[in-house]
């Protein structure tokens, strides 16, 4: 097998068109470094903070949405089974519990092999994917820890279409 080769050479930093978005549509943002940068967007049920990661070593660009959700260890079974409901509907991206801070976050990543650069559609869509995910999630995750539901009763009150007005 022949080791991967990977392309170092960049007109610009792939985080970069990243920064422009978010200057663009005003979101409050900081780069921390060439590699790293968080962008705020406030929606309908959460404030999320979304961290953009430059990982070199396989030419990706990783997106992680958190809101503001820590989980109870009591309920962090049920929240478990919640997660991995979702991911089976998922058709991009995945829910994750974050390690020690037991937050709840969504992630993807978009492969950039080759020296490929990131259109501003694909960031547009890393974001819109992340911010609708949580959007559409968030109170199944607060029927879970907070108001004691079952999994899937909580699922099942968040994925319930209305169609017309009353």
């Amino acid at each position: 097998m022949t080791p991967l080769l990977l392309h170092e050479d960049r007109a610009e930093h792939p985080l970069d068109e990243v920064e422009r978005l978010a200057a663009n549509e005003h979101w409050i943002f900081e780069r921390f470094d060439a590699d790293e940068m968080c962008v705020s967007v406030s929606g309908q049920w959460a404030d999320y903070q979304i961290a953009f990661t430059w990982i070199p070593e396989v030419e990706a660009l990783h997106i992680a949405c958190a809101f503001d959700l820590r989980v109870q260890e009591r309920r962090r079974t049920e929240l478990l089974h919640l997660v991995s409901m979702i991911n089976e509907q998922l058709w991009v991206g995945h829910f994750d519990l974050w390690g020690a801070e037991q937050v709840a976050m969504y992630r993807h990543a978009l492969l950039l092999t080759g020296g490929t650069m990131p259109a501003r559609a694909q960031c547009e869509m890393l974001m819109k994917s992340a911010i609708d995910a949580c959007e559409r999630h968030y109170q199944a995750f607060q029927f879970v820890l907070w108001a004691g539901k079952s999994a899937r009763e909580a699922l099942d009150s968040v994925l319930f279409e209305t169609e017309g007005e009353a």
